[in-house]
């Protein structure tokens, strides 16, 4: 699976609930989950080039590392 190279971040799985019906705060019986289904949160991982140990090379980073300068930026 795609992985920042710096902090090692990658996919995490979750679900996705499906509800029906009217909340009780709104004047409703209450919603009610009537279906779960699976899905991927990913992280948003973006392939610059780096410098590391004076060579450069092309890495996916996530954004919050790139953000954070945990990586130094080839030109």
């Amino acid at each position: 699976m795609r992985a920042c190279i710096v902090c090692e971040k990658s996919g995490t799985s979750g679900r996705k609930y499906k509800r029906r019906g009217m909340e009780k705060k709104k004047g409703g019986a209450g919603s009610k989950v009537v279906g779960k289904s699976f899905r991927m949160v990913l992280p948003n991982l973006q392939r610059i080039k780096i410098n590391v140990k004076g060579t450069v090379l092309r890495a996916l980073v996530c954004t919050s590392c790139i953000q954070a300068n945990k990586v130094t930026r080839a030109a």
